[in-house]
């Protein structure tokens, strides 16, 4: 017998974030309190089959590309009345994994990170980890987001939302439709993390191209303009026992000239960014994108943990850009370094997460 909290933490998934939310699943793994977590690892596949993992962080690896392998099938509880978890092998034997007193599920896109996992394990009575349905629905969905936020008097950059029937329809009245967005444009899929499928577009001859890669990833599409300036990120915690969310030191993402934030500069060539955390900013802006963080997550209902993503610049002030309800979360992803850089380490972060899952109230 064990006075340990059983902790399930979940990862992969169906979207094109896979092998991050398993590398992320890694980095929990190797660095949560043992003393104090049992941890079950549950991969979700690409076709969406849960199943149970080894506990083998080493191998988890974001330069592996890691992929949910074979394993038991992992049942939830039938009803609210147990947190018993029953695994299914190849034969169609059951054996029962134990209770487990909460769920860490560490997805990124969508069928994770939009609400779809958080309503299953609401559906199951099983208390979870970061926001609930609401608030990952809105943050995963940008048009969503920056409506929300605007709503709330909090600046964001402007856009339009297309939907692929339309561009299908009359591309040319999607071209009317951008009126006074300045290039350089920003073309991403609505709901997809990572920055996969985004472009950024200098000129209109490369609209089209742009628009089939964010569809790629989704039926809809947002054309945003560029708004120059500095790239600040702020990470965001619940608060304890009813107090106000707690807003980090800020980190910037610092790019070679010309180039943007995508897919490539944060996983695959670390050339083209660098990551400076604390960033450096005057007493004013500090406080403005703190607060502007706060209120962000307190627009969507946030709960557990959120990054807020902004362009700051003399211009245009403090922009939203997103809010990643699940953010990057390996010991190199700014959620983790910007509160490390606040005080709070990555094992000690995992702790305060887990903690804040089992109190929430959904």
């Amino acid at each position: 017998m064990t006075d340990r909290i059983r902790v399930a933490l979940l990862f992969g998934g169906r979207s094109s974030e896979h092998a991050i939310s398993c590398a992320t699943a890694g980095s929990v793994l190797a660095h949560i309190d043992r003393d104090r977590f049992d941890v079950v690892p549950i991969g979700i596949t690409r076709s969406g089959a849960l199943v149970l993992q080894p506990d083998a962080p080493e191998s988890m690896t974001l330069d592996r590309m890691p992929e949910v392998g074979d394993g038991d099938r992992v049942l939830l509880p039938a009803t609210t009345d147990s947190r018993e978890l029953v695994a299914v092998d190849a034969e169609g034997a059951l054996r029962s994994l134990g209770d487990v007193d909460v769920v860490f599920p560490i997805l990124h896109g969508r069928f994770g990170e939009d609400g779809t996992v958080q309503g299953m394990l609401e559906l199951a009575g099983i208390p979870y980890v970061g926001n609930g349905v609401l608030a990952s629905a809105v943050g995963m969905d940008k048009h969503f987001t920056k409506t929300v936020l605007a709503h709330a008097g909090i600046t964001v950059a402007p856009w339009i939302t297309v939907q692929r029937r339309e561009w299908d329809a009359d591309p040319e009245a999607i071209r009317t439709r951008l009126g006074d967005l300045t290039l350089p444009l920003f073309v991403k899929p609505a709901r997809a993390g990572s920055s996969v499928g985004v472009s950024r577009v200098t000129s209109l001859i490369d609209l089209d191209g742009a628009m089939r890669e964010a569809f790629a990833e989704d039926s809809r599409v947002l054309i945003e303009a560029g708004c120059p300036g500095r790239e600040v990120e702020v990470a965001v915690l619940q608060g304890r026992d009813g107090a106000m969310p707690r807003a980090s030191l800020p980190g910037e993402i610092v790019l070679r000239p010309g180039e943007f934030y995508d897919f490539d500069a944060k996983y695959v060539d670390p050339d083209r960014a660098k990551v400076v955390c604390p960033a450096d900013l005057d007493e004013h802006t500090l406080a403005a994108v703190q607060q502007t963080a706060i209120r962000a997550f307190e627009a969507i209902e946030g709960s557990g943990l959120s990054r807020v993503d902004f362009f700051v610049s003399d211009e245009h002030g403090v922009v939203v850009n997103e809010i990643n309800t699940m953010p990057g979360f390996t010991t190199i992803s700014m959620f983790p370094l910007a509160w490390g850089a606040s005080g709070i380490g990555y094992g000690e972060l995992i702790t305060e997460l887990v903690e804040l899952g089992l109190a929430e109230e959904r």
